[in-house]
């Protein structure tokens, strides 16, 4: 194993203030067991799990409460003991609603949570390791939550030939996968090992920011052994470093065409979290059902990096950072630039809730948006070299097609080109509204058929 700086880079890009300072120092710590759990059937990308339970029934800790319901799906577990007093749509932390199952915990009094049996797995088979992988629920635990039994069971015709993990955490305030790095180094590193064995011994490729030595030094030592050709690849300090296209073209130079997955061009991107998560799941039987989120920003009397059940609600989170401070004005989901606004704390964690930020006026501010200037800052701040500012007056004429021209459904919806902006204008928000639009006539589409 070696440590290499990248050498290949993206052009475009941003330097918000990070203000990583406030918690990436700070260990974890394990939130108490919240009294409620709102626990969503809809926790990664695809179909929503199917319920499996109903109000006034009994459920123990681990126990499979949502089923994968489609290809692409990943099933749910209880993260406590207690009784169902509802199952109900909940709004989530992007603003969709979903079917939850509601739990009123209470110690289990057994006192032994439901376990999948331990896997070997230098013994186990690939088949039984993906099964593994699918049966406890592991999703990706840094973006859109792609369920990672399908992501490892690339199709006959593809071969993975890298093995990236996504430890670049480029979003500010966030630091939950810088702490996981630091505490969990070995963690990451039997995951790896699974990992290469399911899909059939990839090189390996650990790609962190600069800005994360403390990480990079962990990583090396839990990695200082393994055999064949491993690399922790350390990124420039750059938003949106931790893009899984940027990632595979600084780690391999290879491009992902537009629309196309990883795999495409023989990768697999898994972000660091889910690493552990899968090693925790093979070796020990534990499937998804808490995660680390970053609780930060200087709307929170005590930020921090807290271990808490999927279905907090962010109340209890905000509560355990010692409550909020006078005169909060926005409260994020998620980091900054990619984020959701949220309207309510009660609000529950989800599998991929990485941050939960409050501000206060002194951090956010009134705008009124102007009129395009065509200054180029857009164009220049763009990762996926699109020129936003076309993109985004299309969209202001409703003309979608025209967006659509103009490439906006390789937009990331990273933000760049709205930090970027010295006119104030929602161009990130045109473009996830006319990606939208086309994918919502794609599937009208596609139901005539």
């Amino acid at each position: 194993m070696k440590t290499v700086k990248a050498q290949f880079g993206f052009r475009g890009g941003i330097h918000p203030q990070y203000h990583k300072d406030l918690t990436a120092d700070l260990p974890i710590e394990r939130l108490p067991l919240p009294r409620t759990l709102a626990v969503s059937m809809s926790q990664h990308l695809g179909a929503p799990a199917k319920c499996l339970v109903k109000k006034g029934d009994a459920v123990a800790k681990g126990q499979l409460i949502g089923e994968r319901n489609g290809f692409i799906s990943a099933p749910v577990h209880a993260p406590a003991a207690g009784t169902v007093t509802a199952v109900e749509p909940r709004q989530g932390p992007t603003g969709g609603w979903a079917d939850a199952v509601v739990i009123e915990t209470a110690e289990d009094p057994s006192g032994a949570p439901v376990l999948m049996p331990p896997l070997d797995w230098k013994t186990a088979s690939r088949e039984e390791l993906l099964a593994r992988v699918n049966d406890a629920g592991i999703c990706g635990m840094g973006g859109a939550g792609f369920p990672s039994a399908v992501k490892l069971a690339p199709p006959p015709d593809k071969h993975c030939e890298y093995l990236i993990l996504n430890g670049a955490e480029c979003e500010p305030y966030l630091t939950g996968d810088c702490r996981t790095m630091i505490e969990r180094a070995d963690r990451i590193r039997l995951g790896v090992e699974i990992m290469r064995k399911i899909l059939a011994g990839p090189a390996v490729r650990i790609a962190v920011e600069a800005n994360k030595l403390a990480s990079i030094a962990a990583l090396e030592k839990a990695f200082a052994d393994i055999e064949g050709n491993v690399e922790i690849v350390v990124l420039p300090t750059l938003y949106p470093q931790g893009s899984e296209k940027h990632q595979i073209y600084a780690c391999t130079k290879r491009l992902v065409p537009p629309g196309a997955l990883p795999i495409s061009v023989g990768c697999v991107v898994e972000n660091v979290g889910t690493v552990a998560a899968l090693a925790d799941a093979v070796e020990n039987g534990v499937p998804l059902t808490e995660r680390v989120t970053t609780v930060s920003g200087d709307g929170v009397a005590r930020p921090c990096n807290v271990l808490a059940p999927v279905g907090t609600s962010y109340a209890d989170l905000v509560a355990f950072a010692g409550g909020e401070k006078d005169g909060v004005r926005k409260v994020i989901s998620g980091g900054p630039m990619m984020g959701f606004n949220v309207p309510s704390l009660q609000i529950a964690t989800t599998k991929t809730t990485s941050g939960l930020l409050l501000f206060t006026a002194a951090s956010v501010f009134q705008y009124s948006s102007s009129p395009c200037i065509n200054c180029g800052s857009c164009v220049r701040a763009c990762p996926m070299q699109l020129n936003p500012a076309y993109i985004s007056r299309a969209v202001e004429a409703n003309d979608i097609a025209m967006a659509e021209g103009f490439g906006v459904m390789n937009c990331l919806e990273c933000g760049a080109c709205s930090f970027s902006c010295p006119a104030y204008r929602d161009v990130t928000q045109f473009c996830r509204r006319a990606k939208a639009s086309i994918r919502a006539k794609a599937a009208a589409k596609a139901a005539k058929k």
